[in-house]
């Protein structure tokens, strides 16, 4: 039987995006299965997170991603399109959001189709690795393929989206349950492991419990 890790993840997060190699070597080291639990970003769930109050924060992220993604020689690029529609100088976010609910269900499907993880990995790598216009033409399209997955139907699939919509709010309560609030999230066993430089922590963990390799 194997054991299960959920992986609280955002479509928005470059962190979240940090964090899907490891997370594939976790699987490919571990009897495990990494179970992808979408949620909305901080600029949706929490909006005055990225306040002008807090203006901080959003410097830092800006600054502190792009080096730890040289750091583990991943490509990175800010997105464009930003999968939240924000301006980055006031923080004002828009009543439209035409990209990360889609990106959002998406996920969720893909983890329906037993492909969450690897669905993630290649679209945020296509969206934080520098591929402009990325939700034009068919670039989502080609990184569902690589990923095993039909990108036609997963948009038939989400075209009502309401219990997709309940899975994210309920992966949103799950992710507070867990003890954190941010993702990237691993939970294993109801212990949190919160951040993509935590997976060393996670392994050791997994070793500790007697994992088979």
């Amino acid at each position: 039987m194997t054991d299960t890790v959920n992986l609280f993840y955002s479509f928005r997060s470059p962190y979240s995006y940090l964090a899907t190699p490891g997370a594939l070597a976790l699987e490919r080291d571990f009897a495990i299965r990494i179970v992808l639990r979408p949620v909305l970003p901080l600029a949706l769930r929490q909006p005055d997170f990225f306040s002008p109050d807090n203006v901080k924060r959003a410097k830092y992220i800006r600054l502190d991603w792009p080096r730890r993604a040289e750091m583990l020689g991943l490509p990175h690029v800010w997105p464009s399109p930003d999968p939240i529609v924000q301006d980055m100088k006031t923080y004002a976010i828009a009543a439209e959001q035409p990209y990360i609910y889609r990106l959002t269900y998406l996920g969720v499907e893909a983890q329906r189709r037993d492909r969450g993880i690897g669905f993630a990995a290649e679209v945020a790598r296509l969206i934080f690795g520098g591929t402009r216009d990325w939700h034009l033409g068919d670039h989502l399209k080609n990184a569902a393929s690589r990923a095993q997955l039909d990108l036609d139907a997963m948009d038939a699939a989400i075209k009502d989206p309401t219990s997709h919509r309940e899975e994210v709010e309920t992966n949103q309560v799950d992710l507070v349950a867990a003890g954190h609030w941010g993702v990237p999230t691993f939970e294993f066993n109801g212990e949190p492991f919160f951040g993509q430089d935590r997976i060393d922590s996670l392994r050791w963990r997994l070793e500790k419990s007697g994992l088979p390799r």
